[in-house]
């Protein structure tokens, strides 16, 4: 288990941790292509995309999972310490992720309601898609009208100029270069919570997998838990309706070349 840590500019300790989950595929999955999620929190990616990301991971599929934010404000306790919580949904995020099937686990270990378009963020979303060189990116859409969290804003907007240009572009981040770390073209991009979704997935049988990701974490779900998942299964069988199945997930699909 590989873990480095850096400071940031602006005086908190954070880092880049990779957290193995899962063995690598086998010689008969190879051919299968990898999947990036990029995150904004601990959850996030199991309510937008957690069905079809169980899916793929059963079909053989790697998926590599980086999340920007450590969530340590995700709470509405007044004695909660953030350190502690930040911890916390750090584990919680770890045992969804074998839930799920994750091959690799990344976490950024931003503040939450802290992240911005910069330099430092662009670099770290760059190298991970040049180092894992997926085919299919997953994110949130940055483009909900009016109210949105604006650590999602940045999460989706920066992994979107980091598809393009910024990972594909050879001159982009020279330190990368020095590192060996090559130039790569992702083919497509879903994006969840799109106001205007066009790609819906069928998650039928691996929509179980999804609620049991989900409800590993513990901090943001165990109080209401059933109201949220009979809210789960009503959404998500109303977009199963569009396409003829019991439950699907949507996206906005944008197809990079």
């Amino acid at each position: 288990m590989a873990e480095s840590t850096q400071q940031r500019p602006n005086g908190h300790e954070g880092g880049t941790s990779t957290f193995p989950i899962t063995d690598g595929p086998s010689a008969t999955e190879r051919d299968l292509t990898t999947v990036l999620v990029v995150s904004p929190h601990p959850d996030d990616a199991e309510s937008g995309a957690g069905g079809i990301i169980s899916k793929w991971t059963k079909m053989g599929r790697k998926v590599v999972l980086v999340v920007c934010t450590n969530g340590d404000k995700g709470s509405s306790d007044k004695t909660v310490i953030p350190e502690n919580l930040a911890q916390i949904r750090e584990s919680e995020q770890q045992l969804a992720a074998k839930v799920m099937g994750i091959s690799e686990l990344v976490f950024l270990r931003h503040r939450d309601q802290t992240l911005t378009e910069s330099y430092e963020l662009r670099e770290q979303i760059s190298r991970q898609i040049r180092l894992y060189r997926p085919e299919t990116v997953v994110t949130v859409d940055p483009n909900r009208p009016y109210i949105r969290h604006p650590d999602h804003y940045v999460t989706g907007r920066v992994t979107l100029n980091c598809v393009f240009p910024l990972a594909r572009d050879v001159l982009a981040f020279p330190e990368h270069i020095q590192e060996g770390l090559e130039s790569h073209k992702v083919r497509e991009i879903l994006l969840w919570g799109s106001p205007e979704p066009d790609t819906f997935l069928d998650v039928t049988d691996s929509f179980e997998t999804k609620l049991e990701a989900l409800s590993q974490h513990r901090s943001q779900v165990e109080k209401g838990w059933e109201l949220r998942e009979v809210r789960s299964r009503t959404r998500y069988s109303e977009i199963g309706r569009r396409i003829g199945v019991l439950y699907a997930e949507a996206f906005k699909r944008i197809e990079v070349f």
